[in-house]
């Protein structure tokens, strides 16, 4: 099995996350994030973990995929999610979504029960959301990276001012997009939001733990086509179209 990252080149002092990040409209909007005192350190915990006997997910080229999947401009809806599937295979960069061929976890599995509750479409028979990033939905993890079998093993670590940064600079920058803010966790960033600008929806976590405390009905989608949202209302046919 590959691990997660692959290895460092021999004399390199950082893991250069700057040249991970690609995607030249993001670039532009956050200029300069990548080369503050907390990346640097955050580069340097990654080296250590590289050294280390336990992989780390996703593989170092989709650490970002989220960014470099679609221009800043692009950006319709930002889902928050935490940090990425920590089981081989799975994390590919994007929020909830995992590679075709990857049975897809309960937290995406109540995803899909909910937007066919919500919207009427079937449930798709694979868990790829890379459509969606199609679609305009920027979907964020706060934290970027994990170690295996080991949820939020990287949370604190430095990855949580670079997300905020992302938040913040959408929030500045643009008008009108959507927030789907799952959890406490998610709903934690509502502070970074300006509320006055953005539509911000709530809901408890998709997680088997949580999904029947506020999540299973919360009708995010009809939400969002009550507030004239018409764009998250493209996500079910974007996802459903050409599965076979």
């Amino acid at each position: 099995m590959s691990r997660g990252f692959s290895g460092v080149a021999k004399g390199m002092q950082y893991v250069k996350l700057e040249e991970l990040l690609v995607e030249e409209t993001w670039l532009k909007a956050l200029h300069g994030e990548l080369q503050k005192t907390y990346a640097k350190n955050l580069c340097r915990f990654l080296e250590s973990e590289l050294r280390g006997a336990v992989p780390i997910y996703p593989p170092q080229h989709l650490i970002f995929n989220a960014l470099n999947s679609m221009p800043f401009d692009r950006v319709k809806t930002v889902i928050i999610g935490q940090d990425p599937y920590h089981g081989p295979g799975q994390a590919m960069g994007l929020a909830f979504s995992v590679p075709e061929g990857i049975k897809p976890p309960t937290s995406l599995v109540n995803i899909f029960k909910e937007l066919k509750e919500d919207v009427g479409c079937s449930i798709p028979s694979h868990g790829n959301l890379e459509r969606w990033a199609v679609q305009g939905v920027l979907l964020l993890n706060t934290v970027l990276t994990v170690r295996k079998h080991q949820a939020n093993s990287h949370a604190k670590k430095g990855w949580e001012p670079f997300t905020d940064a992302v938040i913040q600079t959408i929030s500045q920058t643009k008008a009108g997009v959507v927030f789907i803010l799952w959890g406490n966790s998610a709903q934690e960033k509502s502070k970074l939001i300006d509320a006055s600008k953005h539509h911000i929806l709530k809901a408890a976590h998709p997680s088997g733990l949580s999904a029947n405390k506020g999540f299973f009905g919360c009708r995010t989608f009809m939400s969002a086509k009550g507030a004239r949202l018409t764009n998250l209302l493209e996500l079910a046919p974007a996802l459903t179209a050409k599965l076979h």
